[in-house]
This record gives C-alpha cells, sequence and structure tokens, in this order.
C-alpha cells in the first residue's frame, strides 16, 4: 500500500514538475517536437506513387517509333505533325501542369498530404486504366486522354517531396528527404526509359504489337491500383507532434493563411522570382532532352536508346541524393545551386560534341553526367526556394518552381523538336538544337549568381533551437 502512495506521489511529483516545463515552455512560446520512426513509411509510400506517375510520363516517349507505325491510322497525316502528336503524349504533363498547380497547391495547404496522395494516386491509376482501352491502331485519342488524365495526377505529386520532407523530418534531414522523394520520381523515369523498348517491338503483324502494348498497360494498371490501397491504408496526413518548430510554423500559417496574399508575397520576392526562372530553364532543357532523347540518339547511333536515358536518369538519381546529403551538412545552398548550374552547362556542351565521335560508350559517360548534374539540381532547388520563402508554404514555392519549368520544357521541346525536323544535314540540326539547350543554360546559370542568400529558414531554426536552450536553462534553475 505504502509503495502504491509512494508511487502515485511519485507519478504526482513528475508530472507537475512537466506541467511546470510545459507551461514554462509556452510562455517561451514553444510546443514539443517529435520524429518519428513512420515517416520512412511515409517517404518510401510517395517514392513509389511518385515513380509510377514519372514513368508514366515517359514510357510512350521512348517507343516513339513503335507507335508512329502502330497508332498510324489515327495520326496526322503529314510525318512532322504525327512526330509533333506522339511529343504531345509528354508534354501534356507539362501543359496541364501550368494552371492545375494552383488551385492544388490551395487544396494541399487547406487538407493536407492525405487527401493529395489520394487524389493523385487515384487519377494516376485511373489513367493506367485508360491506356488499357487504346490498345487499338485507331484510337490515338484515347492513349492522348489517358495520358491527360496522368498528367493532372502529376499536379498532385511533382511538386511535393519539400512537402512531405517538411511535415516528417527534422531540420537535420529535410533535404535528405526531398533529395529521396526526387529519387523516386527519377527512378520512375529510369524504369520508363529501359522497360517499354523490351517489351514492345514492331512487328510487321501489328497485333503482335498490339498484344505487347497490352502486356506494357495492364501491368502499369495493376502496380499503380496497388499502390492506391496502400496509400489509402496507410498514407498519414501528418505526425502528431511536428518534427520541428520551424517547419510546424509553416504548415500551420499555411492551414490558415490566404492563398492569394502569399501569392503575392512570393511575387514580390525578387531573389525566390530569379530562382523560379532558373529553375525554370534548367528543368525546361531536362524534360526536352528526355522528351527528344529517342530521335537525337538515333541520328547518330542506331542502338536501344533507353539504355541511354537509364544511364542519365541513374546517375542522376546519384546526384540528387548527394545534392540533398551535401545540402544538410553544409547549407551551401546559393554555391551549390551556382556550382550545379555551371557543370550542367559543361557537361550538355560536351554531350553535344561527343554524339560526333561515333563512339557509343562516351556519349554514355557525357549522358551519364548530364543526368548527375541536371537532376542533382532538383532537390538543391526545392531547398534553396524553402529558404528564400520562409515562412510560405513548401507546396507554393515548389509549385511555382514546377510552373516554370513545364513551361520552358513545352517552350523548349517544341522549338527544339522543330530545329531537328528542318530540311537538310539531321546531324547538324540535332547540334543546333542541342547548342540552343546550351545557351538557355549559360543564361540561366548567369542569373543565377545575381541571386540574394537570404536564408531564412535557417535563420529560424536557428533562434527555434536558442531559445529551447534558454527555456531549458529556466527549467533547470526552477
Amino acid at each position: 500500500m505504502r509503495m502504491a502512495t509512494f508511487a502515485a506521489e511519485s507519478n504526482g511529483e513528475k508530472d507537475l514538475v512537466a506541467d511546470n516545463k510545459e507551461s514554462l515552455e509556452k510562455s517561451n512560446g514553444q510546443s514539443e517536437t517529435r520524429v518519428y520512426a513512420r515517416r520512412w513509411l511515409i517517404l518510401g509510400l510517395f517514392c513509389l506513387y511518385t515513380m509510377t506517375n514519372a514513368y508514366q510520363w515517359i514510357h510512350l516517349n521512348i517507343i516513339f517509333d513503335v507507335l508512329k507505325v502502330y497508332y498510324n491510322e489515327s495520326l496526322p497525316g503529314d510525318d512532322d505533325q504525327q512526330s509533333l502528336a506522339i511529343d504531345w503524349l509528354s508534354m501534356v504533363f507539362m501543359l496541364a501542369y501550368i494552371p492545375l498547380i494552383f488551385p492544388v497547391t490551395w487544396l494541399l495547404d487547406r487538407k493536407g498530404l492525405r487527401v493529395i496522395a489520394l487524389l493523385g494516386t487515384f487519377l494516376n491509376a485511373l489513367g493506367a486504366w485508360i491506356k488499357c482501352t487504346a490498345v487499338a491502331s485507331d484510337r490515338f485519342m484515347v492513349l492522348m486522354a489517358a495520358q491527360t488524365v496522368c498528367s493532372i495526377a502529376q499536379v498532385f505529386i511533382l511538386g511535393m517531396p519539400a512537402r512531405v520532407a517538411a511535415v516528417w523530418f527534422g531540420p537535420d534531414q529535410v533535404s535528405t528527404a526531398t533529395s529521396l522523394g526526387v529519387f523516386g520520381n527519377q527512378l520512375g523515369t529510369a524504369v520508363g526509359f529501359v522497360l517499354p523498348p523490351y517489351v514492345v517491338k514492331v512487328h510487321e503483324d501489328l497485333s503482335i504489337t498490339g498484344r505487347s502494348l497490352s502486356y506494357l498497360f495492364y501491368g502499369g494498371a495493376g502496380y499503380t491500383t496497388l499502390l492506391f490501397i496502400l496509400v489509402l491504408f496507410l498514407f498519414q496526413k501528418e505526425p502528431s507532434m511536428p518534427p520541428s518548430l520551424a517547419q510546424q510554423k509553416i504548415v500551420e500559417a499555411a492551414a490558415h493563411e490566404n492563398y492569394l496574399a502569399s501569392l503575392k508575397r512570393l511575387v514580390k520576392n525578387s531573389p525566390f522570382n530569379i530562382l523560379v526562372i532558373t529553375y525554370g530553364l534548367n528543368v525546361g532543357v531536362y524534360y526536352a532532352l528526355s522528351t527528344l532523347l529517342n530521335p537525337i540518339i538515333l541520328g547518330f547511333f542506331k542502338v536501344n536508346c533507353g539504355w541511354i536515358g537509364l544511364t542519365l536518369v541513374i546517375a542522376g538519381l546519384l546526384g540528387a541524393v548527394l545534392g540533398g546529403i551535401w545540402l544538410d551538412k553544409t547549407k551551401l545552398f546559393k554555391v551549390t545551386t551556382a556550382a550545379i548550374y555551371a557543370l550542367t552547362f559543361v557537361c550538355t556542351l560536351a554531350f553535344t560534341f561527343t554524339l560526333y565521335l561515333n563512339k557509343i560508350w562516351v556519349v554514355y559517360i557525357t549522358s551519364g553526367l548530364v543526368g548527375f548534374f541536371m537532376t542533382g539540381y532538383l532537390p538543391v532547388g526545392f531547398e534553396f526556394a524553402a529558404e528564400l520563402t520562409y515562412p510560405e508554404s513548401e507546396g507554393t514555392s515548389s509549385g511555382l518552381l514546377n510552373a516554370s519549368a513545364q513551361m520552358f520544357g513545352i517552350i523548349l521541346t517544341l522549338s527544339m523538336g522543330a530545329l531537328m525536323r528542318l530540311k537538310g544535314g539531321e546531324r547538324e540540326n540535332i547540334r543546333n538544337a542541342l547548342l540552343v539547350a546550351c545557351g538557355i543554360l549559360l543564361g540561366g546559370g548567369a542569373l543565377t549568381i545575381a541571386i540574394r542568400n537570404n536564408l531564412y529558414r535557417q535563420r529560424a531554426e536557428k533562434d527555434d533551437k536558442d531559445g529551447k536552450t534558454e527555456g531549458s536553462e529556466k527549467v533547470t534553475s526552477s
């Protein structure tokens, strides 16, 4: 009985101390933070479903030549128009993103990650199933409709790595988590480059080609449906306690903030506006190169260009992860951004001229270097934007970055594609198109140097740590 009474008294004293500590923390404007092990499950699910959406973006354009033969009956009669129509299977992803990112970002701030994840995975699966009905030579428009649904799903997925990281990960892991989210997306692109050319090939009997397309489409539909079910049962909106105070302020502010007022503040943020342009130019070049990779490589080598695409993306995965880890360790946001931009320009220039060497192994090396730096730029750009715009929502800043990338991606894909289809020497046309991309990267790199290094989020994290230390000292002395 005494033991029970003593235990109760001890527990009562502990509760009193805890209450006093909590009240002291509240008086200092602080709340509890905690990093949950479940964060890795949430990030893993996100990586899986962003992977499938990126796969659906590129998996048709990499079999450009097959689709041109199979769907010839329902494609425009002119050869250039046929090529442009197939290019739009990829570009529709860029076109849909630009107007839809604003309502989707508003919905993210109001409803949180779970609703966005459910809508993204559902639309992704729906688009995959519609593709299964497009297996007939007169149904190219059905295929385009399916890609359009998948492109709408992308709006709920592409800009989310920074938000998933901010909601679930602490300040010492947030850049790494963002880079892993980008890693998942790029892994999907890698699968999209390599898998379709092995499953789908041109046959004189188009029914055999159609059967192989069915295998490709039904496999994708089944997998995306499984991911939707997993997200439905396992994906959470947010942890019970935030991982850091600075990141909690962003999420809380976004839930109550006037979205238009937030956009107006971002428009007035000059360093962020420059980053929006430079990010759009860099990633727009990446989108154009990915979309046009098949005709670029086939202009010089009669090989399966899916493996070159895989090299580009796998090297990019490494670059993305290392970029995130580097930022977590050094916090050198502007220096890292400018250095990666400069190296991207140099490597793209090297890729352009090594095509003429007629040595495929050299092209593998230069394409890998392009991918390493160009994809490595993605998480760095997201995190630099979060620093420049704190305490605005990462969903809003990431959305604007991606909208810029999609816009420049469409412009560059159309202009470079038009240059490549000009009458005259095929190789010279390809070289001129790639030199345009190099010029764009050179201009973007010069603009990057002009961005002021305003690391507002880092300052907030430092202030919170200093406040916690001061609050702890007050509790101890009392």
